[in-house]
């Protein structure tokens, strides 16, 4: 079981925020590798508009990337468009997971648009595959086929307090098509008293023959809402998540901290691309990748003990 923190001081911009302070950001990302090509969707926002795009862009290098669809929320009759869900499916057809705001609402649910090409989506092809309901918003799903069966973990958030919808968990479910699911409860937990204690929600899921590892954004309180870190869970099985250690294992060096959205893409050349959403200088949000080895990934305990050692050393600097 192999899994290695972020380092995001060696990741480099990909998009820029089109501008400084907060609700400009680029990012939670789904991306995927496809014939020697990525592809990526990501989510456009700003203070006016809100979500207001999602695009889908390629690129043969994972840095310069090409746009070859847009999707804007007027097109899905939605207030705001969250993260999406990027997916080739094992018949070669493509698919867009969407996480559309109602309107006037707190209420989230989540749409696909399906074609024979990435730069065939069609907003007026859409259909519902999670509608939550009128107590749950669901959103930002992270979806893999796997031996015949469609797995999906989605962050949940109650609507029973208007004022506390921040709050969420994320929840599993499974599918033999991808397009009706079975809910089978929450796999990933808030912990009181820790650094997640407000919500979690899981970003990227790797399998392993001990069962499941994955990256998840935390947040302590409702002000961290949209500067989440990123942590490590794994779980024998994909219902059952437990975060390790009581830590983040990634986070900004600028202020706001906000390390969230992490996606990572398997090159098959001993190589893999991670791609998140990272808090800049401006305190705007940037779309970043890194490129490192797979083989430089640790355990999760590995990857605990080296983030406390760091943590106690920072602290014992002296004061400048």
């Amino acid at each position: 079981m192999t899994i290695a923190p972020p380092d995001p001081a060696s990741a480099i911009v990909v998009r820029s925020a089109t501008g400084p302070g907060g609700q400009n950001w680029v990012g939670s990302p789904s991306a995927i590798l496809v014939e020697n090509e990525i592809f990526i969707a990501y989510r456009l926002r700003d203070p006016v508009r809100r979500g207001h795009e999602v695009e889908v862009a390629r690129s043969a290098d994972g840095v310069h990337f090409e746009t070859i669809v847009s999707i804007t929320k007027e097109q899905m009759d939605c207030e705001s468009l969250e993260r999406p869900a990027l997916v080739r499916t094992s018949e070669g057809s493509w698919r867009l997971y969407l996480s559309c705001a109602t309107y006037g609402t707190k209420h989230w649910r989540v749409e696909l648009l399906e074609a024979s090409e990435p730069g065939h989506f069609d907003a007026s092809n859409r259909r519902t595959v999670l509608p939550g309901s009128s107590m749950l918003a669901v959103k930002d799903p992270v979806i893999a086929e796997r031996d015949g069966l469609w797995h999906l973990w989605a962050s949940v958030h109650p609507l029973d307090d208007p004022v506390q919808t921040d709050r969420m968990t994320t929840d599993y479910a499974t599918s033999t098509d991808g397009l009706s699911w079975t809910w089978h409860g929450t796999a990933l937990w808030p912990r009181p008293g820790e650094w997640d204690a407000r919500g979690v929600r899981v970003a990227a899921v790797r399998f392993t023959d001990g069962g499941v590892t994955a990256y998840y954004d935390g947040r302590a309180s409702a002000a961290q809402n949209c500067e989440e870190r990123t942590g490590i869970a794994q779980g024998p099985t994909p219902d059952a998540l437990t975060p390790i250690g009581t830590s983040w294992v990634g986070e900004a060096s600028d202020p706001g901290y906000g390390l969230r959205y992490l996606t990572v893409v398997d090159l098959g050349d001993g190589r893999e691309r991670l791609y998140y959403e990272l808090t800049n200088s401006r305190g705007s949000h940037d779309l970043v990748t890194e490129l490192r080895p797979v083989a430089a990934a640790q355990s999760p305990a590995q990857v605990i003990a080296a983030t406390v050692a760091a943590s106690v050393a920072v602290a014992a600097e002296p004061a400048a």
